[in-house]
């Protein structure tokens, strides 16, 4: 294994002048929503565990949360250290008092979330904003313009876009410039490769990927036999239900033998593979309790060599690529 500091993996975000973590905080878990035993102080402890262990770049959402939860968190856990991280979060999408997933990407909107967001985070700015996912009802052109404006009035240092299209990436980057895209990316799901990653590469656009351990099936803890609690919201996936999970778990028990010759967990082999993986700039790891960011985090630093890489290509060959299912 190759060894280098976390400072000297710091990568561009784009063009914006921004140095990010290869691992960065995704701060889903901690708003409560599908994460199960969540509460404030483990939030705010696993918030300062990110930053201690060399993760700079946190990823939230205006949506994360009934309430801003955990834009909220952000603010009140790295607030005096605002100058030492990245922050981005995401407009266009939030819920209604009932729990039902509203798509709404226009301008006015996002300007009102953008706002919003940043009271909540107790910053003038974010590093970067994203469009969540495209509103059908909304052209994309107008989304993208007011996301530049939002830019060009300096509420934000940089724009990306998530969960979109080849079709819609050209088109949003032809009326606002792009510095991040956002997809699902893993050993498993690897589909970007064909057209969103080369692309992104050709315009250096950075990629910042989420799902790198699949929902935490690439961690290796969840055993053959493991039954989800009530309100788990995994279970509805398909990747942990019948023939597709048992695909999973013999392609896990590989990752396991690899981790082991190393000296390393199964997550931070999973995590190494994918930051290193070329036009990846940075993969987003979910986590609620700091043991879990201080794990991931280990997946930075250090850089497998040729013999697990081969091991991890077979078992891949072996597995297949898994059905790709977007978080929004």
């Amino acid at each position: 294994m190759g060894f280098m500091s976390y400072k000297d993996e710091d990568r561009s975000l784009g063009d914006s002048g921004l140095r990010v973590s290869p691992v960065a905080m995704g701060c889903w878990p901690i708003a409560g929503m599908t994460s199960l035993d969540v509460n404030d102080a483990d939030s705010l402890a696993t918030l300062q565990a990110a930053l201690d262990h060399g993760v700079n770049f946190f990823d939230t959402a205006y949506c994360y949360g009934r309430e801003g939860e955990s834009e909220r968190l952000i603010g009140r856990g790295l607030g005096h250290r605002r100058d030492e991280i990245v922050i981005a979060t995401k407009g266009g999408l939030h819920y209604d008092p009932q729990g039902k997933r509203l798509l709404d990407a226009r301008p006015e909107r996002l300007r009102r979330e953008c706002e919003e967001s940043l009271r909540r985070l107790g910053t003038d700015r974010v590093d970067l904003l994203y469009l969540h996912a495209p509103d059908p009802a909304t052209p994309l052109a107008e989304s993208a313009g007011a996301l530049r404006d939002l830019m060009a009035a300096g509420k934000t240092r940089c724009v990306g876009v998530s969960n979109v299209t080849l079709e819609q990436l050209e088109t949003f980057h032809a009326v606002c410039p792009l510095a991040a895209f956002q997809p699902p990316y893993n050993m498993l799901q690897r589909q970007i490769e064909r057209d969103t990653l080369p692309w992104c590469r050709r315009h250096g656009v950075a990629v910042v990927v989420y799902w790198p351990l699949l929902k935490g099936l690439l961690a290796g803890r969840l055993p053959r036999n493991y039954a989800f609690p009530r309100g788990d919201g995994r279970a509805k996936y398909v990747m942990f239900q019948g023939d597709q999970w048992q695909k999973n778990q013999d392609f896990v028990d590989c990752l396991r033998e690899i981790a082991q010759d190393l000296g390393r967990t199964v997550a931070q082999v999973a995590i190494n593979w994918t930051i290193h993986r070329e036009g990846i700039t940075a993969a987003l790891c979910g986590a609620k309790r700091p043991y879990q960011i201080v794990e991931t985090a280990g997946g930075m630093g250090w850089r497998l060599d040729d013999g697990p890489l081969q091991r991890i290509d077979a078992a891949l060959a072996a597995r297949g690529e898994a059905a790709v299912q977007p978080a929004v």
